[in-house]
């Protein structure tokens, strides 16, 4: 069922991004997409068309307030912007005496200030058609500051608080404004890397199956999520496989 509405992802990568955009799509959205690299949508774009769904990508640096804006602007125009998602990353270590003032700026630019972009125009669009979701994706960091991310947990709690501010300034508005908390290895290549890196191929090689988070099923919860009766709207949904110790 093809639905008059769109689906704007800020920060669609190859995985999480690039899941969400798949889900929504399959349920009628027109989904548009942005990264800073166009060309590396093309492959998403021409995935979700040749499922006969549609899909958009466009060029997109979310740290910059006039590329935020001219993106979202864009999806509406397309058909009513009814779901937006923030979702780029910033997920970099670095101790604390290697963590100079443009890596800290930095990471607080993409994984703080774009959430604030974002949300911010999102909202703007979405009060005039009186409805619609504003989803953020959280990290383990949002919660809790682990060695070496002082600069991403700084960014993902400031990010949690921007969101919870929304939540409760705009659900009176009948928009939904919800904060995901991914507190998983998701199965992505750069995980598998970094643990095979770590501990060996020999340990990737033996974890239990669904010891990692596929993207398809966190594209499943914002589904979820966003199908909710505003009765019970969900502010913050924790995400994690079984095995994870939390």
């Amino acid at each position: 069922m093809q639905r008059n509405a769109t689906c704007a992802i800020v920060g669609a990568g190859d995985f999480i991004g690039a899941a969400i955009a798949r889900k929504f799509a399959a349920e009628g959205y027109t989904v548009v997409v942005g990264r800073r690299t166009a060309e590396k949508l093309a492959p998403l774009v021409a995935e979700i068309e040749a499922a006969g769904g549609r899909c958009v990508g466009r060029a997109l640096d979310a740290r910059k307030e006039e590329d935020v804006v001219a993106f979202l602007e864009a999806a509406d125009a397309i058909a009513p912007l009814e779901v937006v998602i923030a979702n780029p990353g910033a997920n970099v270590r670095f101790p604390i005496l290697e963590t100079t003032e443009r890596v800290f700026f930095k990471v607080w630019e993409m994984a703080c200030k774009a959430g604030f972009l974002t949300g911010r125009e999102a909202a703007r669009i979405m009060l005039k058609h009186g409805r619609g979701s504003i989803f953020f994706t959280g990290a383990t960091a949002s919660l809790r500051g682990g060695a070496g991310y002082a600069a991403f947990a700084s960014a993902k709690a400031g990010l949690r608080m921007l969101a919870q501010s929304m939540a409760r300034e705009l659900g009176p508005q009948n928009i939904h404004v919800a904060h995901l908390v991914i507190d998983a290895g998701v199965d992505t290549a750069f995980v598998r890397e970094r643990i095979t890196a770590a501990r060996g191929a020999e340990a990737l090689a033996a974890l239990p199956p669904d010891a990692l988070t596929d993207p398809a099923s966190i594209a499943n919860a914002y589904w979820a999520l966003h199908q909710q009766t505003r009765d019970a709207w969900t502010f913050e949904l924790d995400l994690r496989p079984y095995l994870e110790t939390w």
